[in-house]
């Protein structure tokens, strides 16, 4: 297996090399996004790389079933990390038409990756039962109302999330500890092999995260999808139109729908002259006092000051008396001695 790998082996390494070295350039762009021309060029590129890859990979038969994760070599460990590479770079299309398509693709590249390190004993983990038929057959499990929740489920999915973070954090560590040997060549063949074990421990986190994250992005493009296809009849029938109503005017007696009407227009039952005289009848309006005609203006002013007085309440006539007796004994002038010669 080794001799046929070297064989193949630049070519094949040149396009692993160039796929992941595409992928840390996605990583680190800072594109504003990541639809933009430069960016999707990058994820063409990337893909075509590793698809030829991986057509070399299954056509040397570098990894088998059969075998142990001690029968392969170092050199040939790298390999693995294809499958991962080709879901991560699938899920920075852009295609909104095609996301389905995509998102279907980048999870069955995930799974073949998780399935290659779990047959080679790397990493400690469990696919979903749903996540593909291979798994369902392995596995089978009760069918559970999705409207209800498994608490306990949740729970440990949560510890399991902040248990992988942790790992993947000090993978990420250890990685950068050792990339300046691995690329340099001064790196030996057991520091060359933790390092690839390391690489592929990193991707099955990422994979594991990404696989979940798919999953529940599919629930809803299938709702979606579903409720486009729905026929029209399913969504109930259509209320018929009504006519309008006239407006109307409740009226609490048979006295107010007599003055404002029963609706519009209302037309008024009485003149104005006619409510006043209605009211002076029953006493509630008082009879104003005629005016003989030629009266000075002494005689009306003193007429208007009898009718005020007599409207007057008893606080303001009890007033007016207290001044009328202030000024029987005050005299004209009286308390004035700015003006005495």
């Amino acid at each position: 297996m080794m001799a046929e790998a070297g064989a193949g082996g630049p070519r094949l390494a040149e396009l692993l090399a160039l796929g992941q070295r595409l992928w840390d350039e996605l990583e680190a762009s800072t594109e504003p996004s990541s639809g933009a021309p430069a960016v999707q060029e990058k994820v063409r590129q990337g893909l075509d790389a590793l698809q030829r890859a991986a057509a070399m990979v299954a056509q040397l038969e570098l990894f088998s079933e059969n075998e142990e994760l001690e029968e392969i070599a170092s050199a040939d460990l790298k390999f693995m990390l294809l499958p991962a590479l080709l879901g991560a770079l699938t899920l920075k299309q852009v295609d909104l038409s095609r996301r389905r398509e995509h998102l279907e693709a980048a999870r069955e590249h995930f799974l073949r990756f998780l399935r290659l390190c779990r047959n080679y004993g790397l990493g400690s983990f469990q696919l979903s039962p749903g996540s593909s038929s291979e798994e369902g057959a392995g596995s089978p499990s009760a069918p559970r109302d999705p409207a209800q929740p498994n608490l306990v489920a949740m729970a440990m999915s949560r510890t399991a999330k902040i248990e992988r973070y942790k790992q993947k954090k000090e993978l990420e560590n250890k990685l950068a500890s050792m990339s300046s040997s691995v690329e340099s060549g001064t790196a030996d063949e057991d520091q060359i092999r933790e390092f690839y074990i390391l690489q592929i421990q990193k991707w099955i986190s990422t994979s594991l995260e990404e696989t979940e994250s798919i999953e529940q992005e599919l629930v809803i493009l299938r709702s979606r999808d579903a409720a486009r296809q729905a026929p029209a009849g399913f969504r109930g029938p259509s209320r018929p139109a009504r006519a309008p109503v006239k407006p109307f005017i409740l009226t609490r007696d048979a006295a107010q729908a007599r003055v404002f009407g029963a609706g519009y227009p209302a037309v008024p039952s009485m003149t104005v002259n006619d409510w006043y005289e209605q009211r002076q009848r029953q006493g509630v309006v008082s009879t104003p006092q005629r005016v003989p005609a030629g009266a000075s203006d002494e005689e009306l002013q003193k007429q208007q000051q009898e009718t005020q007085e007599e409207e007057d309440d008893e606080e303001a006539l009890r007033k007016a008396r207290d001044w009328d007796d202030w000024k029987d004994t005050h005299p004209r002038g009286y308390g004035n001695r700015h003006n005495m010669g």
